[in-house]
């Protein structure tokens, strides 16, 4: 009876959805255990996304059917004791505190580079790619590098910072193609033994650091999906430290993905499997907290972009998964798979974000250019009187992508 009672309960909110259990359309689920419906109901997508690890259920597009979830408002409509306790944990407890700020690096980036090697590009760049004119995930994750180095201004000589460097590939980048001297760091010791390697022959300085810790002085700075590691009690302090380690003329730019209203903890089913003590900050948290130590240059959304380079990610870990399986259980492999397409779904439905901020200590002084993709062309900053060289690949040759630029029933 009680298990009926959980049944119809997410029949009628997958109904409001145009999701059907046990339906034949991409997006419908098919139940195998019926212990879904009520550690679905009672747990929201931390009993969902277990019931999927565990197999109790399937869906051919995950992206999609994500998609229509969070379109129609679904998470909010189904709140939890574990959603609650995990937003009150967040605003009583600092997460991201000092004593903490190697978990994630633990926990997510030293899962194994070989998982990452077959998911990512050759630069192993683990954020949101630019596709514009890109048919491949590489060719796309060059047009990012270049498209924040574009809006950085970077010439030959000049230092960068690179706040969550990962496993070292636009710091690499910077030095190779744009000849900056780098520093790098990162909290975990998988990325940062195979940056160090992947950086030997260019001016590359890795280090296995906490950004509290920095000191220095940089003509620019980059943060490339690092700031939702940083937790809304730091943020501030985030800020504070970039500042200080920026020079009066320089720039800093910071890639996010971002919400699209305040929060203090991330979803719980995320925070257990993926991003221990992250959480995705929004445009008020991030703007209230360098008001009056940056000045806004520019505020340039890419959400579609990410999901795109996630169903890449998914495409590659898919396709690469007989050379991984000795290593991982089938329930890291379906674990995986629903943390890259149900985040595709998420951005596909705008209910998460992706942004890159430019900020600089005092405002750029007279006309200026700020690309919102790669230039091919030179601009004028006319403030500086300065010619500044934007380097672009050649636009792409019309061929097929790796993969469909939307799911299979994304138009349905």
């Amino acid at each position: 009876m009680l298990d009926q009672l959980f049944q119809q309960r997410l029949e009628k909110l997958f109904d409001s959805a145009n999701i059907t259990i046990d339906g034949n359309r991409p997006w419908d689920i098919r139940v195998h255990d019926r212990r879904t419906f009520q550690k679905t109901v009672l747990q929201g997508n931390l009993g969902f996304g277990e019931s999927y690890m565990e197999g109790w259920w399937d869906c051919d597009d995950l992206e999609e059917l994500f998609c229509r979830i969070l379109s129609a408002g679904l998470d909010q409509r189904l709140v939890t004791l574990t959603a609650l306790l995990e937003h009150l944990q967040g605003a009583l407890i600092n997460l991201q505190k000092p004593a903490r700020a190697f978990t994630v690096g633990k926990r997510h980036y030293d899962a194994g580079n070989d998982l990452f090697r077959a998911m990512l590009d050759p630069l192993m760049m683990y954020s949101c790619a630019c596709w514009r004119e890109a048919n491949t995930l590489q060719e796309a994750q060059e047009n990012k590098l270049r498209l924040v180095f574009d809006k950085l201004a970077i010439e030959p000589g000049m230092t960068l910072l690179d706040i969550g460097c990962g496993w070292g590939g636009a710091a690499r980048f910077a030095a190779e193609h744009y000849g900056a001297k780098v520093v790098g760091i990162t909290v975990s010791k998988e990325q940062a033994g195979y940056a160090r390697e992947f950086c030997k022959d260019f001016d590359v300085d890795i280090r296995l650091m906490d950004y509290r810790q920095l000191d220095g002085e940089f003509d620019r700075i980059v943060s490339i999906g690092m700031i939702e590691h940083v937790g809304h009690k730091n943020f501030q302090t985030y800020f504070d430290t970039a500042r200080r380690c920026l020079k009066p003329d320089g720039r800093m730019l910071v890639q996010s993905i971002g919400s699209n209203a305040p929060v203090t903890s991330t979803d719980p089913w995320i925070e257990k499997y993926i991003f221990p003590n992250s959480m995705l900050p929004s445009v008020s948290q991030i703007a209230s907290s360098f008001e009056g130590r940056f000045v806004l240059e520019d505020w340039h959304s890419l959400s579609y972009d990410y999901a795109l380079t996630l169903k890449a990610w998914e495409h590659n870990v898919t396709r690469n998964w007989q050379q991984l399986e000795h290593q991982y259980e089938n329930t890291f492999y379906r674990m995986w798979r629903y943390y890259l397409l149900s985040c595709a779904g998420a951005f596909r439905a705008r209910t998460i974000q992706l942004w890159q901020i430019l900020l600089t200590p005092s405002g750029i002084k007279g006309e200026c250019c700020i690309p919102h993709q790669p230039m091919r062309q030179r601009f004028r900053d006319r403030g500086n009187g300065h010619d500044k060289p934007h380097r672009m690949p050649a636009a792409g040759r019309e061929r097929q992508r790796e993969f469909p630029r939307s799911g299979a029933a994304a138009e349905s």
